[in-house]
């Protein structure tokens, strides 16, 4: 089927979803579609590893679950059909109406939960939706997508409301962003660039290159768990997975030690200098051989002899941003590391190399110093600061810590991007505002208005 003929038949179904369905019927629908990713997600992390060579799946299933479950919990509540609500002070009704077809392009890495989730997003809100998925994950992409569309058919769901391109192509995925009301682009930069010059309004990520800081204040084991942790999770192919490491020049010792203790493979000089030519060769973009895959292959490509039941490969940097190149996004089990004598200085190394590369995106900080936290959240360029947790599977979104489950994180102006927080389903709404004038509002004189 062409575009113009998927496009066509999800402006139909969306005309006849909006009007046949209440909040109750639209909230029933996206529980199914997600329920039925929750129970499939080993099948699914199985063929996503087998399709696309990359991941872990154990790692893909915990993801398929918990970024289902997520989705709902964050969800399950939120009003986002007829009114919103009636401001009681002025009398102003929010009435919140669908955007029409929106357009999803979703990455490789992510070929399962980014498909999941813009489609409940585009449900919760009354839009059709049509995903076009990488060509190397299309299978298990499409796979999610008929799980989903059978899973929501007992609930009279027009055909054509959720639609899968099943041949995804460049030239394919450029028609689509063209033809709908609304594009959602995770996925690489070009891609992105593609999704805001479609000429429709777009919502796009940043490059990714979270930096971690170790305060001195902390249980370094403990931290060093939470980072080897996520930085090894589905091979370090998420953007939320921490990149670098900063600490205290003085906590040199333990902070190796904690690293060593929880599987960190620490380089020599002459390994590090082997693991930069092996991951940008000549100075290029990331070599796409090593995307996604585990320890021991990538220390047998680099020529390095790895202790087995090593989690994560470390190189200490020999400069900070572009002076290293080993300081920028690595989308497999390698992190680098860098010292600071005094803590401000260490922010101001996060924020030279998000400079580099990763502004806006995510860092996160291990520390028990409150004061310490804010300066970081103050001076950090990023759209999110985790705190004392692996950021590859909370910067996504989790139910304890406020930020909205997702797999598309906008990374504000730093970025390029069109928003600076977790892309959810009131993104995809258009608002209505009726505004009567309310003549119990006493409406301040002139000198009453320059005295506030």
């Amino acid at each position: 089927m062409e575009i113009k003929e998927m496009v066509a038949l999800a402006r139909k179904a969306q005309k006849e979803y909006q009007a046949t369905h209440n909040q109750q019927s639209v909230d029933n629908i996206c529980r199914a579609a997600a329920k039925v990713i929750y129970e499939n997600a080993e099948m699914l992390a199985r063929e996503a590893v087998d399709e696309t060579g990359m991941g872990v799946y154990e790692d893909k299933v915990s993801k398929n679950r918990g970024k289902s479950k997520g989705v709902w919990y964050n969800l399950h509540d939120k009003k986002s059909v007829g009114i919103l609500n009636i401001d009681e002070r002025t009398g102003m009704i929010e009435i919140a109406k669908p955007m029409g077809v929106v357009g999803a392009v979703t990455p490789t890495t992510n070929p399962i939960v980014t498909p999941m989730s813009n489609i409940i997003f585009a449900l919760k809100t009354c839009n059709a939706i049509i995903i076009s998925p990488h060509p190397r994950s299309k299978k298990c992409s499409k796979h999610a997508v008929d799980l989903i569309l059978e899973a929501i058919k007992p609930f009279n769901v027009p055909e054509g409301m959720v639609q899968v391109i099943e041949e995804p192509s460049i030239e394919m995925t450029q028609q689509l962003m063209g033809a709908v009301d609304v594009v959602v682009a995770t996925g690489g930069m070009a891609m992105v660039k593609s999704a805001y010059s479609s000429g429709k309004p777009s919502y796009g990520v940043g490059a990714g290159n979270v930096q971690v800081i170790f305060d001195s204040d902390i249980d370094f084991e403990d931290a060093a768990e939470k980072v080897i942790y996520g930085r090894s999770y589905d091979n370090g192919i998420i953007c939320t997975g921490e990149q670098s490491v900063i600490y205290n020049e003085a906590d040199k010792d333990a902070v190796f030690a904690a690293l060593r203790k929880r599987g960190a493979y620490i380089c020599t000089e002459e390994e590090g200098k082997k693991m930069r030519d092996l991951l940008f060769q000549n100075g290029g973009p990331i070599n796409k051989d090593v995307v996604g895959q585990g320890v021991q292959k990538i220390a047998k490509m680099a020529g390095i002899n790895v202790p087995e039941g090593s989690r994560v490969i470390i190189v200490e940097a020999n400069g900070v941003g572009e002076e290293d190149v080993i300081c920028r996004e690595k989308m497999c089990p390698v992190m680098c590391a860098l010292s600071y004598k005094h803590f401000e200085e260490g922010v101001d190394i996060a924020c030279r190399n998000l400079a580099n590369e990763g502004n806006g995106h995510s860092c996160a900080i291990h520390s028990n110093n409150q004061a310490h936290i804010i300066l970081t959240g103050s001076k950090a360029t990023v759209s999110r600061i985790v705190v004392n947790a692996p950021s590859a599977t909370t910067a996504g979104g989790h139910i304890q810590n406020g930020l909205n489950v997702t797999n598309t994180l906008g990374c504000g102006s730093w970025g390029n991007n069109s928003i600076s927080e977790n892309f959810t389903y009131k993104h995809l709404m258009n608002i209505s505002r009726i505004a009567p004038l309310n003549p119990a509002i006493k409406v301040p004189n002139d000198q009453e208005i320059w005295e506030l």
